[in-house]
């Protein structure tokens, strides 16, 4: 198996520093891009068959979808500031463009579509916050675009997770279609790390350990997970980020637990 890690490179003339696509990635459903943007530089896109959420991770920017407009987006400074993200749900072969404002970081994130739902907005009120775990397993949750929101392929949603804690925790899998117990779901973790000098630990698993990778994770990597458990620990001092989009043929998150340590949350 190869590398599941995939750092981001010098930015093309584009600003794109990383890209993954269904066919680089080896799978069916998942695309990923980051694009970096000075002010008052512009990004054009079109997904043809294939709808996008752009999130702005950092950084203010005016978004076009067709012919909507949404001026003045985002405005954190980072990701790690307490604030909603910019984000703007793309119809499926609708273009598409980020005008940046400040200097901005953005995803780009697209699965399958029809074009049957339309572009708009995402409210920041309704992007759903959750804290999970206690204690050590503690991590806070922003649903952008989650199952109860409108899409076909697309769920995305921004996890951190404080420095000396674990998420994704205990390790948990969705990547067999079993009614109402999992389903099967491709996913990529996008972090960022704070201070930007440390690292994070991701492993990724399966049960026979056909895939079994432990990663060490810098500022601005991607993990990908075609399949299996997927946990990810912050060393003391340095808080976790990840960007997760998930997608497959079925528009639902259910999970299963490893049971080797499912006790850890059944005590």
């Amino acid at each position: 198996m190869n590398s599941l890690l995939v750092r981001p490179q010098s930015p093309a003339e584009d600003g794109t520093v990383l890209d993954i696509t269904p066919v680089s990635a080896g799978w069916k459903y998942v695309g990923f891009k980051v694009v970096e943007l000075s002010a008052g530089f512009s990004f054009e896109g079109l997904e043809s068959g294939r709808e996008v959420c752009v999130v702005i991770v950092s950084g203010s920017a005016d978004v076009s979808a067709g012919d909507q407009t949404w001026d003045n987006l985002g405005g954190r400074s980072s990701p790690f500031e307490d604030e909603a993200p910019g984000a703007v749900y793309v119809s499926a072969g609708t273009p598409f463009s980020v005008n940046a404002l400040t200097d901005v970081q953005i995803a780009i994130c697209s699965a399958p579509g029809t074009g049957e739902t339309r572009s708009r907005v995402i409210l920041s009120e309704n992007m759903s916050r959750e804290t999970r775990g206690e204690g050590s397993n503690t991590r806070y949750i922003r649903n952008i675009l989650p199952e109860t929101e409108l899409a076909e392929s697309l769920l995305v949603v921004e996890v951190i997770t404080p420095g000396g804690n674990w998420s994704s925790y205990p390790p948990h899998k969705h990547d067999t279609a079993t009614p109402e117990e999992e389903t099967a779901l491709e996913e990529t973790y996008y972090h960022r790390i704070k201070p930007e000098q440390g690292f994070s630990v991701q492993r990724v698993y399966t049960d026979d350990r056909s895939i079994d990778q432990t990663i060490s994770v810098e500022d601005g990597d991607v993990v990908m997970v075609p399949k299996g458990y997927h946990p990810v620990g912050a060393p003391h001092g340095y808080d976790n980020y990840y960007l997760n989009v998930m997608a497959g043929p079925d528009r639902k998150w259910i999970f299963r637990n490893d049971p080797a340590h499912e006790w850890i949350v059944k005590k």
